[in-house]
C-alpha cells in the first residue's frame, strides 16, 4: 500500500489557503507516503508524466494535518512519482489546522 488511505474530498474545514504564495510561508518537510490520506481518487496522467508539472505551481506537495491525520491536498502526481521511484517520503508543506 502506497498511502495510508485513499479518500474523496476534503474532510477538514476550509483553511483559506488558495494561492501558492500563501503556502510558500510554510517550510517544507519530509512526510512518509504511508502516513498520507489522499483527497482525490483519480490521477491525471498528464500531470504525472509532464516534465514541467511544477512550472506554474509549487515545487512541494500541500498537506493538511487535521485531527492527527495527514491529508494530501495537492501533489498526488508528485507522491505517485516518488512511489514509482521507490521513495518512501515526499517533501511537502504541511498546514496544521486546529482540532
Amino acid at each position: 500500500m502506497i498511502f495510508k488511505a485513499v479518500g474523496e474530498g476534503r474532510p477538514y474545514p476550509d483553511h483559506g489557503y488558495v494561492r501558492v504564495g500563501q503556502w510558500a510561508d510554510i517550510a517544507p518537510r519530509q512526510v512518509r507516503l504511508d502516513e498520507l490520506v489522499t483527497t482525490k481518487r483519480t490521477l491525471d496522467l498528464d500531470a504525472l508524466l509532464a516534465d514541467d508539472s511544477t512550472f506554474f505551481g509549487d515545487l512541494f506537495a500541500h498537506v493538511v494535518q487535521w485531527r492527527g491525520v495527514l491529508y494530501l491536498e495537492d501533489g498526488l502526481h508528485r507522491a505517485v512519482r516518488s512511489a514509482l521511484h521507490q521513495r518512501a517520503v515526499l517533501h511537502a508543506r504541511v498546514l496544521v489546522l486546529p482540532d
